[in-house]
């Protein structure tokens, strides 16, 4: 329902976090599925489910990515991945300038 009342040529993204939520988006044609919060084990069979079905479908892994977690996230086959981290995991410096006499 939601394609027939979006112009051309935007994408539906669906936000998964199990396996049963891929295949139902796999079921309805997204155009980008999210694998988020996934374990990589998990992300590895999500990955698998969504190319053995439908090869043009992109895939988004995110949440808890992490300069530790990136490289296995990345081997998994997924065509992006988003991160928090830069910002919820840097420190903050906090500065103040004062003009004027």
């Amino acid at each position: 329902m939601i394609r027939k009342t979006i112009p051309y040529p935007m994408t539906i993204e669906v936000e998964t976090t199990t396996l049963a939520e891929v295949e139902e988006a796999i079921a309805h044609n997204a155009d980008i599925i999210m694998l988020d919060n996934m374990p990589v084990e998990q992300m590895e069979v999500a990955v698998k489910l969504i190319r053995v079905s439908n090869n043009n479908i992109k895939i988004e892994a995110s949440g808890n990515v992490t300069l530790k977690t990136i490289r296995a996230v990345a081997e998994t086959g997924v065509d992006y991945i988003s991160s928090s981290a830069p910002i919820t995991r840097s420190s903050w410096l906090d500065l103040s300038m004062r003009l004027g006499s």
